[in-house]
């Protein structure tokens, strides 16, 4: 089922979301009262200097860290009541998460690498939803391929296919298309918007690249840990009654 027939509410909702470290220098301030909603099916681009708390925003969203205060609630679920073992039910189930670094398991096969997510929710056809999504991301020649024997672009389909493959309804990507070419770049990117447009998932990706940004429905611009709405484009499809 595509994910733009969940119920209207938002998909991910941030409200005054603060996340401090201590130093030995002090308190840092990561976010400062942040404030975000994203509603489903929407692609959303974070852009914003080095250092602006953009990856800290991903983590908080993923349930990979903790904001120190306000609520984050992420497809219905309040993350700051969850366990440690509910967070990691709560990632299963609902964020697929694309790194630049790719972070495949390197003594795995493509197509292993894809399953892992899959047999951990104990899904009967791990194996079969996997080398599909391995065909629809232009990897048919290569399931059986460790990452050692695949180019930098197809270890990124390979990462791709793996956070698209169990349909979350969020897809978080960091830098997506850091460590790739121009022209490599390019092309999984295309890879990346047309599996959301496929799936009807919301996409939410930080990037430097202007173009990739220019693609999304919403661009966001963080300053300093706190976040502006910079632009957003109408949603074609529902210009066109789909």
């Amino acid at each position: 089922m595509p994910h733009s027939t969940l119920p209207h509410a938002p998909l991910v909702h941030l409200s005054d979301v603060e996340v401090t470290l201590e130093s030995a220098a002090g308190t840092v301030n990561i976010l400062r009262g942040l404030n975000l909603t994203i509603m489903p099916g929407q692609t959303v681009a974070i852009t914003g200097p080095s250092g602006s708390g953009k990856s800290t925003l991903l983590a908080v969203i993923a349930g990979l860290e903790q904001a120190t205060s306000g609520q984050v609630r992420i497809a219905g679920k309040n993350l700051n009541a969850l366990s440690e073992d509910a967070l990691a039910l709560f990632r299963r189930c609902t964020v697929g998460i694309v790194f630049q670094s790719f972070h495949l398991i390197p003594t795995m096969t493509a197509l292993e690498n894809v399953a892992i997510p899959l047999e951990l929710a104990r899904r009967h056809d791990a194996m079969d939803v996997a080398h599909g999504a391995l065909v629809a991301a232009g990897l048919t020649e290569r399931t059986g391929h460790y990452p050692a024997q695949l180019s930098g672009g197809e270890q990124q389909r390979v990462a791709i296919a793996r956070a698209f493959a169990s349909e979350p309804p969020l897809v978080l990507a960091d830098e997506p298309t850091g460590n790739l070419d121009t022209r490599t770049g390019a092309a999984i990117v295309d890879l990346m918007f047309d599996t959301q447009a496929r799936l009807g998932s919301t996409l939410m990706l930080i990037t430097h690249d202007e173009t990739i940004s220019a693609r999304c429905t919403h661009r966001y611009r963080m300053d300093d840990g706190m976040i502006r709405l910079a632009s957003t484009t109408p949603d074609i499809r529902a210009m066109h009654g789909e």
